[in-house]
């Protein structure tokens, strides 16, 4: 108990700590800026984002009076090749000018000194402010323009319009978290590597989250290695009625569970019903099922249902979402933003899309595809939800996929369809099944028939959520029955046993990878996808048949992680850590 009290102090002194150096790094890089000469503001304002693609699509908003510019990407940085973090005085960053990035920056300050007022539009999440307060660092100069931060969740004409309007400060605890953790993941990093270089291989490294996700890959193949398959049977038997075939499975053996174990035990059930030529039912149950529709999609059930229904990685599918946020060239409408901004863990949709989806699913299939009242989802259950975000979705539902084919590359035109489709399918009435069971009772045996038929397709009409293996089985995916009342004879067309073998736990996918880590607090929507290609790119394990295999490199690395670091690599320290970086920014 002395021991977790010790490493909860130990985790929050880091954090605290770590976000107090960030405060006094800005305060040290605010001195420096203000010694410099003053500029006098120009004529046009200057609005910074971080992709020349984002620059294009806001510059035709915006017009002639704004100057939009694009950092592509960070463009200050802890040095690469020291620590950079000065330990002995509360962990203050030492950040330098990334290698390469010194014209941008001398651009950026160039046109700065040229403008009247500065808006930095960089990403709504901890990287994008974080990216902001950097460039405010380089650029602002006494008597110099005013500097703002602009969110855009959305890149449309409107909203781009309204947010430049809405202007605000800097948030500080933002900017404060993301230093905690590039500070947390360097001391990781340097305190890690050298001990892999000395036992695995030179060059190497291991990240804070990453080598936790490993540890979850490599943790399932030892348990896959040491699962040892149990022989089971099980006793089927194919019925018919009116030429409709339907399963009814063995279901009780003298009131309990049957617990089949080898062939023997199978033919000597088979014995007992040999010459059955019907199954008299004894009692049939019938009811109505509801199945509302998904929520819209957040990162993770983005990256999620890709992988398993177009089969996208998941920096794939960031990559083109990406595209779809910032613009696509929508003939003579030009650069237009498709979706929301796609790093997000809220479900929470504004009501004026949610009233565009309604009006467009009247309007499609009726009424009676329309739920009563408008479906307005809150925030994801995970206490970590930014709500500002919106879900994702797209930025106008009247925008049907079949509309911006000709104006989308392939990959692109799937996933807008994907993410259409879950929206609008998130404003319908529910699909209605009529669920039945039948069971036939002979003595000591129980079979049981279960069958679900749709009723009323609801949001299925839509739109269906895939499965994977191991997933079960869908309400919509069960066999159909035919009607049969209780007395009634039914004929037997044949009674088969079957041989199984308890299976293993699955391989992780991206899929189910994405949703583990969410599961367990790992990680946040922005570093999802990284997470899962970095495992790959360092080759610690390979993605095969969709499926992730740790290498022997993997194997290794997780077994000399865990074993030197045992307190940092697992899934409690950095869920907690992860928790700790929330409440920072949340202030």
């Amino acid at each position: 108990m002395a021991t977790a009290k010790k490493k909860t102090a130990a985790r929050k002194t880091t954090a605290k700590t770590a976000a107090k150096k960030a405060t006094r790094a800005r305060k040290t890089a605010s001195k420096i800026v203000e010694d410099e000469a003053p500029s006098e503001p120009g004529s046009t304002s200057l609005v910074i984002v971080e992709s020349p693609a984002k620059a294009k699509t806001i510059g035709k908003y915006l017009g002639r009076a704004y100057k939009v510019r694009a950092t592509i990407g960070h463009v200050r940085d802890l040095p690469e090749k020291k620590m950079g973090i000065d330990i002995e005085n509360g962990f203050e960053p030492d950040y330098v000018t990334i290698p390469g990035k010194e014209k941008t920056v001398a651009e950026l300050k160039s046109a700065a000194r040229d403008s009247r007022e500065i808006f930095l539009a960089t990403d709504p999440d901890r990287e994008g402010e974080a990216i902001a307060w950097h460039v405010a660092q380089q650029i602002k100069t006494k008597n110099g323009a005013r500097i703002r931060r602009v969110l855009f969740h959305e890149i449309t004409k409107d909203a781009v319009q309204s947010a430049i309007a809405a202007a605000g400060e800097i948030d500080t605890n933002k900017v404060d978290a993301q230093q905690a953790r590039r500070v947390l993941d360097r001391l990781v990093g340097y305190k890690a590597s050298p001990v892999l270089w000395k036992t695995v291989k030179k060059g190497i490294s291991a990240g804070r989250v990453q080598t936790v996700a490993l540890r979850l890959l490599v943790e399932r193949e030892r348990e896959i290695r040491a699962f040892k398959p149990v022989e089971y049977w099980t006793v089927e038997a194919q019925l018919e009625k009116n030429g409709q075939q339907f399963t009814a499975k063995l279901h009780q053996v003298d009131g309990k569970k049957p617990v089949i174990s080898n062939e023997a035990q199978a033919s000597a059930i088979l014995d007992d019903l040999k010459g059955r030529k019907t199954f008299e039912v004894t009692e049939v149950k019938r009811r109505e099922r509801r199945k509302n529709p998904y929520p819209p999609f957040t990162t993770s059930t983005l990256q999620q249902e890709a992988a398993k229904k177009l089969g996208f990685g998941s920096k794939r599918t960031m990559r083109l979402a990406q595209d779809l946020y910032e613009g696509i060239e929508i003939g003579e409408e030009g650069a237009v933003g498709l979706i929301t901004y796609m790093r997000t863990d809220s479900t929470r949709v504004s009501p004026s899309a949610v009233e565009e989806a309604r009006d467009w699913v009247k309007m499609m299939y009726g009424q009676e595809f329309l739920p009563d009242a408008p479906r307005l989802y809150g925030s994801a259950n995970s206490s970590n939800a930014q709500d500002a975000h919106e879900a994702i979705r797209p930025t106008d539902p009247k925008r049907r996929p079949d509309h911006v084919r000709k104006y989308l590359k392939e990959d692109q035109l799937k996933l807008y369809e994907l993410i259409w489709q879950r929206f609008m399918a998130s404003q319908m009435a529910p699909a209605v099944f009529d669920t039945t069971t039948v069971d036939f009772d002979l003595g000591r045996y129980q079979f049981r028939a279960t069958g679900s038929v749709v009723k009323f397709l609801g949001y299925q009409k839509l739109y269906k959520e895939a499965r994977e293996e191991g997933e079960g089985k869908a309400l919509e995916d069960e066999q159909g029955l035919p009607v049969v009342e209780v007395g009634e004879a039914v004929p037997v067309k044949s009674i088969t046993p079957s041989q199984h073998f308890t299976e293993p736990p699955p391989r992780f996918s991206e899929a189910s990878l994405v949703k583990e880590l969410e599961r367990l607090g790992i990680g946040r929507p922005s570093t999802y996808a990284s997470i899962v290609t970095t495992l790959v790119d360092r080759r610690y394990a390979l993605l095969e048949q969709r499926r992730f295999f740790p290498t022997a490199l993997g194997e290794q690395v997780e077994k000399v992680m865990v074993k030197a670091f045992p307190d940092v690599f697992n899934v409690q320290f950095t869920s907690h850590m992860e928790t700790d970086l929330d409440k920072i920014e949340e202030g």
